[in-house]
């Protein structure tokens, strides 16, 4: 068991208060010590890692994404549409993914997550089809061959265009097959541990693409087994006017009715609410998942995160999926975060330092993983440490100001439950080149086969 003492970083941002001037002590995958300003630690230690040339943050944390949308980054057919246009544009194409293209596709979007310093990420999985009916069984695998800890919510679309709903009738389910489906992943992956790497969450897609039916079950179960509840709601003013002519009410009064509206839940977006519904949300403790980048692709609109906080809303940050994005780097979506709220509320309103709460303590919050998210004695060492030895950072002044300003965009040294998984900007325990080789001729078969409808 190697003790590690982390030491002399430029910066280390605990997100706590706390200082960390010289650094931290890792040992058995979690921080034993924080060691102050020109102090050595009190913790015998058998190796020094001098990290006198980065900035030392807690591991990032994603709160939203579609590891499968990596395969159809910057599609002909869907460029340039607002959502639903864009929706309808890929559904055919996903309904061809197979189990090979979810492996790749995991694979690579972690990956690249990873080096951008994401410790943590969220899937919200929600196409399956007869070809590629257990997807969330071959993501498990494939996370497990990257090493980053991961929620993977078990999505569904159950209204289909027949019934007045958006997707087409290839990727819809039953109710009761999504079910129990669910519940065989909670019993065979979910992993309720302090130093758990793999957790599983119910996630029906949205108001358009299931019952209600389902979101009412979804929530029983995620009650019987203490579970976490995700949709997307509150994205477009097209979404609210479905809701409306569907189901009679804004989408918020929907979530009540279903029995959505409670601390389990995070929702994805979360922008057109009015003052009421927000108070509504915060008085619940409801989470939400701020995703600036594909909301300026989409046109979605922008979220009310100060607003939202202030209500008492845990809010988070996601990268979202990879065609409307079209990344998967969170520390880059932490600057898009700062720069849409400073635009929202002012300069002077929202710092570096509110983006990478954000993307830190926020994200840990709306997953129930109080262990994660800031630098503390017992929390798990998840570390993402990042230089500025590059011509976009030279003449700096504060250093953490000059991640985000300057646009920081690829973590020199990531560690993951106390192993380094990034190395001087590599992958540790795998090859990208064969990842991103794997992943490539997915895509590509996904658009032969789009040619041939």
């Amino acid at each position: 068991m190697t003790t590690t003492w982390i030491s002399n970083p430029l910066a280390c941002w605990t997100g706590t208060g706390q200082t960390a001037d010289n650094g931290l002590v890792v040992r058995n995958g979690q921080i034993v010590e924080l060691v102050a300003r020109g102090m050595v630690p009190v913790t015998e230690y058998d190796d020094r890692f001098d990290a006198s040339d980065v900035v030392i943050l807690p591991g990032l944390i994603n709160c939203h994404h579609h590891f499968f949308q990596t395969l159809t980054r910057a599609l002909p057919a869907a460029l340039n549409k607002p959502l639903f246009p864009w929706l309808q544009a890929l559904y055919p194409v996903w309904s061809n993914l197979n189990d090979d293209a979810i492996y790749a596709s995991t694979q690579l979007a972690l990956s690249e997550l990873l080096l951008s310093g994401c410790t943590t990420a969220a899937d919200h999985h929600y196409v399956f089809s007869t070809i590629m009916p257990h997807a969330i069984d071959v993501q498990v695998e494939a996370a497990r061959g990257i090493g980053n800890r991961v929620t993977l919510t078990r999505g569904s679309m159950s209204l289909g265009q027949s019934a007045g709903g958006l997707p087409p009738e290839s990727v819809v389910e039953t109710d009761n097959h999504i079910l129990s489906e669910s519940e065989r992943l909670v019993r065979d992956y979910h992993n309720r541990a302090e130093d758990s790497l793999c957790q599983i969450a119910l996630a029906p897609c949205s108001p358009f693409s299931v019952t209600p039916e389902l979101m009412q079950a979804s929530a029983t179960i995620a009650e019987r087994e203490d579970l976490l509840l995700h949709t997307h709601l509150g994205e477009t003013a097209e979404e609210n006017d479905f809701c409306l002519r569907t189901y009679g009410e804004r989408p918020v009064d929907y979530l009540e009715k279903v029995d959505w509206l409670n601390e389990r839940v995070w929702l994805a977006h979360g922008i057109h609410f009015n003052d009421g519904e927000i108070a509504r949300l915060g008085h619940a403790r409801t989470g939400v998942c701020h995703c600036p980048s594909s909301n300026m692709v989409l046109a979605s609109g922008t979220c009310r995160t100060r607003d939202l906080q202030s209500a008492g809303v845990r809010v988070g940050l996601g990268v979202d999926g990879s065609a409307s994005n079209d990344g998967s780097n969170l520390i880059q979506e932490a600057r898009q975060a700062m720069l849409t709220q400073k635009l929202q509320y002012g300069a002077e309103q929202f710092s570096h330092l509110d983006a990478l709460r954000m993307a830190t303590l926020g994200g840990a919050e709306i997953l129930r993983r109080p262990e994660l998210g800031s630098l503390a004695v017992g929390h798990q060492a998840d570390l993402a440490l990042f230089s500025l030895d590059e011509p976009r950072f030279s003449g700096y002044g504060d250093p953490l100001a000059a991640l985000l300003l300057c646009g920081a965009h690829r973590a020199s040294y990531v560690m993951v439950a106390g192993e380094w998984k990034v190395k001087k900007g590599e992958l540790v325990d795998n090859d990208i080149g064969q990842i991103m080789a794997r992943h490539s001729e997915a895509a590509q078969r996904l658009r032969i086969e789009y040619t041939k409808l």
